[in-house]
This record gives C-alpha cells, structure tokens and sequence, in this order.
C-alpha cells in the first residue's frame, strides 16, 4: 500500500499529474526512514530534516509532526513487514510549466514503503571498494531534493568501475559519496567533513557522530584532503541503507593494512546496540 494525497491505495493505483512540478523540474523534496522492529529509526530527526528541507525550498508543510507520524504509522502498519523503509516525497505541486515558484499550488504528498533487506554481511565481513571523482554537484546539497542526477550518473561511475560507491571530490578536499557521507581515521581520530552546504546532514552519520563523542573517540569535523584519504588508517561510509560500513580500498589501493579497522569494529557493534 501507497499514501498519495490523503488516500492510501496499491502502489500500482498511484498517478499523479504530468505537470507536476516534481515530475517536471524535481521540484520536491524527500525522506527516507528506516524501520526496525515495525519501529522508526530516529524518526524526530528524520522528520525534522523534512521539514528544513520543505523551509529550504519554500514548499509549505502540508502536515503537523503528528499528521505525519500518523500517516508513517499506517504504512508501517498495512505493509505487514516489521522491518522496511518508509518513503516520503513532498512536490510543489500541479501548475503551468513555468521555472518561478507558481502561486496557490497545493503540495503533492506521496508515501510508500519497501521491504528493508538485511544488510549483506560480506561488506562487514570483506568490506568495501570505492573511486574517487569530482564532484559536480549543485552548491546546496544540504537539501533533500528528489533531483538527483549527479548523484546518479556518480553512483553509475561506481557501478561501471565494478565497486561499491563514489566518494565525491571537491577542490581537493573530501566531502561525502554519492548516496553516503564519509570518515576517514588516521592515528586514532576520525575525521569527517562538517555539515554545511556541500553535504547532505545524514541522520545514520549524526548517530556516528553521537557514538564517537558519547565514547570519548576524537572526532575532528573537517573535511579531509584527498591526500589524507589516500593515507588513512580506516575509510567508513555511513548511510541509512549501509549503516556504518568499512572500505578497505580506494582507487584500487588498500586502506592502512587492508584490513577492517578496529576503531570501525567497535563503532559497527555500538550502532548495532542502538538499533536494538
């Protein structure tokens, strides 16, 4: 079952109009929540990122925190699945192709869930292969809009090198993937970059980020040089769908002794506590 509007109804049934403008300009925003246990993973600030992000574009929040609760509720609850994803999409709306915000447009409001496969334990087994490439992303991706295509394209680059994901490159310095932020350790500090404009605020690398600092780990939040990536003890990506997951190569040259990283190993088992 779907949320489209008010109704909930098949996947199949759902139709929105070609002139929406999420459909023509990705003119909309989204949210992915992961659900375990028929529970939401950190839904507050998952909620609170759609919300800045509806802010951000100046999209009119078509519901009260508790209206949405109600809404992920009844997905949770008509899928039958008690671990899965929720998935929420909120466009500007119908209106005349034109590129300026239209006025007295009511926001499209979509939601749907997929079932959550467990996550393959190969990559916390062997771990991960990433590349490197520039990143040619727009200045704000902080926000959570549905127009991805560099993202896209970036994640091919990945699929088409035969490795796991793009670790994105921004005038020298590291920022996040393409789907994923990143950390790099050396010495025993972690390092990441810092919440601005250039990353997106991933809810899975704020719980990172809470881990290291309610265990005392040093965290700098700066972003790494491509230098200091290459000569890194332990390279992790963190994401909803990953969680925290090791790369053990970047570029085809191993991270540190290509081996998992012991400071992961203790994060990896702190964020599989919190999940329960």
């Amino acid at each position: 079952m779907a949320y489209l509007n008010g109704d909930y109804l098949p996947l199949e049934e759902c139709k929105v109009s070609v002139l929406d403008r999420g459909f023509i300009f990705g003119d909309a925003i989204y949210e992915l929540i992961p659900v375990y246990n028929s529970k939401p993973f950190y839904l507050e600030a998952h909620l609170k990122r759609l919300v800045r992000s509806l802010d951000q574009i100046q999209i009119s929040n078509p519901h009260s925190n508790d209206a949405w609760k109600h809404i992920i509720s009844n997905l949770i609850e008509q899928s039958g699945l008690t671990r899965l994803s929720v998935y929420l999409q909120v466009t500007r709306g119908v209106a005349k192709r034109d590129h300026a915000y239209p006025a007295n447009t009511s926001p499209t409001v979509f939601g749907m869930t997929n079932e959550w496969p467990a996550v393959n334990p190969d990559m916390y087994k062997k771990g991960l292969a990433v590349v490197t490439a520039e990143d040619m992303r727009w200045g704000r991706c902080d926000i959570k809009v549905t127009s991805l295509l560099a993202n896209v394209m970036s994640k091919q680059q990945a699929v088409e090198s035969n490795t796991d994901e793009v670790i994105l490159i921004r005038d020298g310095y590291v920022l996040e993937g393409s789907a994923t932020n990143v950390f790099i350790v050396k010495d025993g500090q972690v390092m990441s970059a810092p919440k601005n404009n250039l990353i997106l605020p991933g809810v899975t690398r704020d719980v990172v980020v809470e881990i290291l600092n309610e265990n005392n780990i040093p965290l700098l939040e700066q972003a790494p040089t491509q230098a200091q990536l290459t000569d890194a003890d332990e390279v992790w990506i963190t994401s909803s769908t990953k969680e925290c997951a090791p790369v053990i190569i970047v570029d085809g040259k191993p991270v540190g002794n290509g081996k998992l990283g012991e400071l992961w190993g203790k994060v990896f088992n702190l964020y599989q506590q919190r999940k329960k």
